[in-house]
């Protein structure tokens, strides 16, 4: 049989043979989320005679992009939003060849929980499959279809897809060379969150053997009675019933788009605070899982305290400038005084001055710089530092500081910096609107990507454990593994 035909049992499909793997692009692991199974609970694929093409992406979940000033996000997020229901798909880049029992990683793409796609090209696998990994990529519901609490609905969709996703490959990556036993889930922003979640479920225990968490941790949920405030506004918005029927009468499209660009809006007043005044998103994205279901019965943190998720080696970490990103391209770093930054944060966090003065405004540093540097801690690099300090079984961290010169050198280490580096992609991100600039440094890449390949291979990492005494972080950039101290945040996190 051509190496590039697969028989999955309930249908054969025809990849791609490329120069350095062999590539599967658009294979099904559920049934198109449309019509009855809509808001249903991801179904099984049905069966097909002859061989279908998987040398196409095929559709993406309804999305809506942003632009970012100065810089094509495509080669991160993707081109948007490609119509059609078939969506729940991935796809797979495989060795040349007929080696067996192959590390598997799987990446769960970012994007706020409302876009993105497997086929973003920085995330392209064709160099873990180069090196002798087979990676997968996933696509799976977003905003209202996934994320959206609506009663009458399961929650949390876009988690089930990810776990369904994950007993495809259980049930199917064997037939392509690899070890189902050797599965790690790799991810980044949302992806990253939703892998601390799965990390913390017990319907997706046994699914994977390790985990890398790039710039997210467990934190980024919400109580179902909390979430359910964004069903209601949702639901005014759209002039509809909030619940499934209501719902289920505006087709995904322009219409239901709008609504979602109306409530990621931070002039739309929608309080989605915890009771003791804490925004876990901090604005950054009004969609997040849910605990308090099957999926998720508790808080993830909770669940590590209690030993869940200890037979999992994670690789966890965060980069050094986050928040900018979302405040350099814009301009709003230099823009926002001392009232704007104290505004900005007070939303989500009730001691926003003494936050501010923490991290030096009115001592030194500019109110944007300080509302930036802050903001990087809060949501991303304190939080993972405590999943890290709350998981039971092997736990190593990390820390991106090699800096963009992009934006005149103040973009810097910012969300998303890793990822070329992590994929060998620099190509795709190289140039004047990308987001390396024009000359980044491939020997740092090449280190990295061994890396992530040594520990999908093994659960083994060129420096230490973390733990709360010693706190041993590696930094990729500066190349040293140092003793990390608590951040101020801290002192303002739950």
């Amino acid at each position: 049989m051509d190496e590039a035909t697969i028989n999955l049992g309930y249908g054969r499909i025809g990849g791609e043979i490329l120069e350095t793997c062999i590539r599967f692009l658009g294979v099904p692991y559920a049934a198109p989320p449309v019509g009855a199974h809509r808001f249903a609970e991801p179904q099984p694929v049905t069966p097909w005679d002859g061989i279908r093409d998987a040398t196409r992406p095929g559709a993406t979940a309804p999305q809506r992009l942003r632009a970012f000033p100065g810089m094509d996000v495509a080669p991160l997020v993707g081109t948007g939003w490609n119509e059609g229901g078939d969506y729940l798909t991935l796809n797979l880049w495989r060795p040349l060849g007929s080696a067996t029992s192959l590390p598997v990683m799987v990446f769960i793409h970012g994007g706020g929980f409302v876009i993105g796609s497997k086929d973003a090209s920085v995330q392209d696998g064709a160099a873990f499959a180069r090196d002798g990994v087979i990676c997968i990529a996933i696509n799976y519901r977003l905003g209202v279809d996934g994320f959206l609490p609506i009663p009458g609905v399961s929650t949390n969709l876009g988690l089930r897809d990810q776990i369904a996703a994950l007993r495809w490959v259980q049930a199917n990556v064997a037939a392509f060379g690899g070890d189902p036993a050797n599965v790690t889930v790799f991810g980044e922003s949302a992806g990253a969150m939703s892998i601390a979640d799965l990390i913390a479920s017990p319907l997706a225990r046994g699914l994977f053997r390790r985990a890398i968490v790039q710039s997210g941790h467990g934190a980024m949920t919400r109580p179902i009675p909390v979430a359910r405030r964004l069903v209601a506004k949702l639901a005014k918005l759209l002039g509809v019933t909030p619940d499934r029927d209501g719902f289920a009468s505006v087709e995904p499209g322009s219409r239901l788009l709008d609504a979602l660009e109306t409530v990621a809006k931070p002039t739309t007043r929608i309080n989605l605070c915890d009771a003791g005044g804490h925004e876990p998103a901090f604005g950054i994205s009004r969609f997040l899982p849910v605990h308090g279901d099957d999926v998720l019965p508790e808080p993830p943190l909770e669940a590590l305290k209690r030993g869940v998720g200890a037979e999992v080696d994670l690789l966890i970490g965060s980069n050094a400038e986050e928040m900018n990103l979302y405040l350099v391209p814009t301009g709003l770093r230099a823009k926002v005084g001392r009232l704007l930054a104290w505004i900005a944060l007070r939303k989500s966090q009730p001691r926003a001055w003494q936050v501010l003065k923490a991290y030096g405004m009115g001592i030194g540093r500019h109110p944007g710089e300080a509302l930036g540097v802050a903001m990087t801690d809060l949501v991303f690099r304190w939080p993972a530092r405590r999943f890290a300090e709350e998981h039971r079984g092997r736990t190593f961290v990390y820390e991106f500081d090699w800096r963009s010169p992009r934006y005149d050198g103040q973009l810097g280490a910012s969300h998303g910096m890793e990822l070329p580096f992590v994929f060998d992609t620099l190509a795709t991100v190289t140039g004047p609107e990308g987001l390396v600039g024009e000359a980044p440094p491939q020997d740092l890449a090449t280190r990295m990507h061994a890396v992530w390949i040594e520990f999908a291979r093994t659960g083994n990492v060129p420096w230490p454990e973390f733990d709360r005494e010693t706190r041993q972080v590696h930094r990729f950039g500066s190349d040293e593994t140092v003793t990390e101290p608590a951040m101020p945040a801290a002192a303002f996190l739950p």
